[in-house]
């Protein structure tokens, strides 16, 4: 994925992380605190996301921006950004005005890992942590207050789709629950599932696409 591809993907799902901020409104913290932390989520879920499993993003990123958010309670009450990643996003910052002299383009997050030797997820952090919360009330350059609108999908489509899913994947068998439970909803790897369930990552593989395709066949009924 491009730098311009992975862009468009958070301005597309943006409307995905305020339908979700809404719901944790009114537990003592700031509505663009909890807004940042839904972004670092949708950041990670577009990065980790792999479309050849068959769903959508939006399934994907949901339990991620969720967790996310959650974090602001389980640290503290607030996003905090440490000495250690301001100092690494500084570093990106300087990669990629120097790159963009030279070739017209931002780095890639696979190239920066490259470069600063750093993990995928803390190059992530830092480019989120440099993006700066938009405020919903904001003035202009005439100090005139205004509301900025920002356009929400609508969840019912969503929805409909994710208890379709859940009905779905009640009716396979309980060791294909337990597969996918442990794939999809406790993040586990093909070798780690393989594991829990006294099997091989080969066996585990042949049966995951089984189920995904079943439960594909089941979603487009």
């Amino acid at each position: 994925m491009t730098y311009e591809q992975r862009k468009e993907k958070i301005a597309q799902n943006l409307g995905l992380v305020h339908s979700i901020a809404k719901k944790f409104t009114g537990r003592g913290v700031e509505y663009e605190d909890i807004v940042s932390a839904g972004c670092i989520g949708l950041i990670k879920a577009i990065d980790g996301f792999d479309e050849s499993k068959g769903f959508k993003l939006s399934t994907y990123a949901v339990p991620v921006i969720m967790g996310e958010i959650k974090r602001i309670w389980r640290d503290g009450g607030s996003v905090k950004v440490s000495r250690k990643l301001k100092e690494l996003a500084l570093k990106i910052a300087r990669l990629n005005e120097e790159n963009i002299k030279k070739t017209g383009n931002e780095l890639t997050v696979q190239e920066l890992c490259t470069l600063l030797n750093e993990s995928k997820e803390a190059v992530t952090d830092a480019l989120a942590s440099s993006y700066l919360p938009l405020s919903l009330s904001r003035t202009d350059n005439e100090d005139e207050e205004f509301e900025l609108l920002i356009p929400v999908a609508s969840c019912e489509e969503e929805v409909s789709e994710r208890l379709s899913l859940k009905k779905a994947i009640s009716e396979l068998s309980e060791d294909d629950q337990n597969l996918i439970t442990l794939r999809y909803f406790q993040s586990k790897t093909q070798t780690q599932t393989a594991k829990i369930l006294g099997t091989t990552q080969v066996q585990i593989s042949r049966r995951e696409k089984k189920i995904l395709t079943s439960l594909r066949a089941k979603l487009k009924d």
